[in-house]
């Protein structure tokens, strides 16, 4: 059991106002595997005065000793790896080795990217007889979501950090324990008290509190378009800064000269990775209507090759997704698209066999989707890809856009140069060409309904400064 009974708020661990405790469960088997305080407004207005005591001292500090704190969590982080990395695939179902890769490979990276990224802001300069400075933006509230709980909350909270501002976290209460792991390591690198706080609790209470509260200046918010409405919202009311990062429903646009096999095969590894938990995940592949009867053939046998089972074994390609309220939608999601006429290549709604126990979805694969279907417009959440048939280029384009979400998206063609043009037609944050793999250093961030702001690299960092003029 990994309980957690206290709250980390002012450089100190402490008890909880309530006794709330919120139960962790282990996505493989269904047990309760820890526990962590359900945090109430109270806990959120102690950490918010403890964030704003802190402030002034914190941001007086240079970027570059800042920066050299977040080299520190780096440093600590990897040696705790493993130790998180099997958390977070107890809770979210992560395979281990992606676990190691992503969910905790990637937020050191992050934390460690800081002290280059110190030298490529324009902390001040001169604009005729101005002085135009950088300052932070002031207390921030992270809120975080629950696929990648580590990685999210490093892409919030250091940037933060290094601008100068002070956090409150809150984390997911469906994969909250990774956050308590950097709690202990935030502790540990001697980051001054106030400084970094962790609330954990329900976005109902201490979520809604952190972005409802005055004496926050700035949220930072991921999860899905209906909280980030709420969060918004929520927000306006005392005029705060805030950025959103939320869902996706991102195309893989095959054009007629494309490698077919590399394609379909890479669409579908970036739809069911970590178990279609992602909200950048390609779950539309499009493809010309004279090549779907090859797709078909290449997406199923690709589909097929993704066995379920414990995130721990060897030969497992597709964990469980992480809730049995995440399981049950997936499921009703592909019950629609049977509904709806699309036709169903490989998968279903029924457990996998022998994996009766645990959040487990088969891989599912549709195709002859129409573009106005419920599997072809809504985020699913899971291991379920749509395969839409198009008519000439213009078409594809059209179909890539047609949607409410902007957040990613892939173009495939072998020629670079006219891949580079289509994507440059997709309203989305980001397009990969041919595969191209992810970088954790370029901004990440959506159009539409995917929000807005950014995330990673010098255009995360800036997010959490404001420009001030001084007149000379």
């Amino acid at each position: 059991m990994l309980d957690r009974d206290r709250l980390y708020i002012g450089g100190e661990w402490v008890a909880p106002a309530c006794p709330d405790r919120i139960a962790v469960v282990d996505s493989t088997t269904e047990d309760v595997m820890g526990a962590v305080p359900g945090g109430t407004g109270a806990d959120v207005e102690r950490a918010v005065r403890a964030a704003r005591g802190a402030f002034d001292g914190w941001s007086r500090t240079s970027p570059a000793e800042r920066a050299g704190y977040m080299t520190r969590v780096a440093d600590v982080l990897g040696g705790r790896m493993a130790e998180i990395g099997q958390v977070i695939s107890r809770e979210v179902g992560t395979l281990f080795n992606l676990s190691m890769i992503i969910q905790v490979g990637l937020p050191i990276t992050t934390f460690a990217s800081m002290a280059g990224l110190v030298g490529q802001i324009a902390w001040e300069e001169k604009v005729g007889n101005s002085l135009v400075v950088r300052e932070p933006a002031g207390v921030v509230g992270a809120i975080a979501p629950w696929n990648y709980p580590l990685h999210q909350i490093a892409a919030k909270i250091a940037p933060a950090l290094v601008a100068g501002c002070t956090v409150v976290l809150k984390p997911s209460e469906v994969a909250p324990l990774s956050a308590f792991h950097l709690a202990e390591v935030m502790d540990e690198v001697g980051l001054p008290p106030g400084v970094f706080n962790l609330v954990s609790g329900t976005g109902g209470s201490a979520g809604e509190a952190v972005a409802s509260h005055e004496g926050v200046d700035m949220v930072s918010f991921t999860g899905s378009a209906r909280a980030g409405r709420r969060v918004a919202a929520l927000g306006a009311a005392t005029v705060k800064r805030v950025t959103l990062e939320l869902g996706g429903k991102s195309a893989t646009l095959v054009l007629p000269d494309a490698d077919l096999a590399r394609a379909v095969t890479g669409g579908l590894t970036m739809c069911f990775l970590n178990s279609g938990q992602t909200c950048s995940a390609l779950t539309r592949l499009l493809v010309p209507r004279e090549r779907l009867d090859e797709a078909e053939d290449l997406a199923a046998g690709a589909a097929d090759a993704y066995k379920p089972g414990s995130p721990f074994e060897d030969s497992t390609r597709l964990g469980p997704l992480a809730s049995a309220a995440q399981r049950d939608r997936v499921r009703a999601y592909i019950q629609k698209g049977i509904d709806e006429g699309a036709k169903l290549l490989v998968g279903g709604v029924e457990p996998p066999v022998g994996l009766e126990t645990g959040y487990f979805v088969r891989p599912t694969v549709f195709s002859d989707v129409r573009r106005d279907m419920t599997i072809a417009q809504e985020e699913i959440f899971g291991p379920v890809l749509s395969i839409i048939p198009y008519d000439g280029e213009d078409e594809a384009v059209e179909i890539a856009n047609d949607s409410a979400y902007g957040l990613s998206g892939s173009v495939w063609s072998a020629d670079t140069r006219h891949a580079i043009e289509v994507a440059r037609r997709i309203r989305t944050g980001q397009v990969d060409i041919n595969g191209a793999l992810f970088n954790p250093l370029a901004p990440f961030g959506g159009f539409k309904q995917s929000g807005y702001g950014r995330e990673l690299g010098r255009f995360g960092l800036e997010e959490y400064l404001a420009t001030k003029s001084l007149q000379l």
